[in-house]
């Protein structure tokens, strides 16, 4: 029987190190990507909540100016999807005459938040009209 020397033994084990290496950081990419999208996403939906919000208030807000009671007020919603939001709406009103008519021009302020400051779940939308009644 002859004798041979095998060559080193153990040269794959430093690709398939490598292989598991490279594979495990493209899959912790991957998945932290999945979480950016994510929180993307919810922050959107967020700020569309938010604005819906906001539009509530100056809707209340011009249909209490509209009717009389041009005042600053608060609005907690807590119904469906704008549940959590506060809303607070502030009210202006200017007087003219022109000719015969007097027009009542009003600015109607809404700013709707949710979540504290600083924190990731925060928001904040203003939203702001003016609309005139002529009497």
């Amino acid at each position: 029987m002859s004798t041979r020397r095998h060559p080193a033994s153990g040269f794959a084990l430093v690709p398939a190190i490598f292989l598991i290496v490279v594979l495990s950081a493209l899959a912790a990419f991957a998945v932290r990507l999945n979480v950016q999208q994510q929180q993307t996403v919810d922050l959107a939906v967020l700020g569309a909540r938010a604005l819906s919000a906001a539009n509530a208030g100056v809707e209340w807000g011009a249909y209490r100016a509209l009717n009389g009671t041009c005042a600053s007020g608060s609005l907690a919603l807590n119904e469906s999807a704008l549940s959590g939001f506060a809303v607070d709406v502030t009210c202006t009103s200017t007087t003219s005459s022109e000719g015969a008519a007097t027009v009542s021009a009003y600015t109607v302020e809404s700013v709707a938040t949710a979540g504290t400051y600083g924190q990731p779940g925060y928001v904040r939308r203003r939203v702001r009209i003016t609309l005139a009644n002529a009497t």
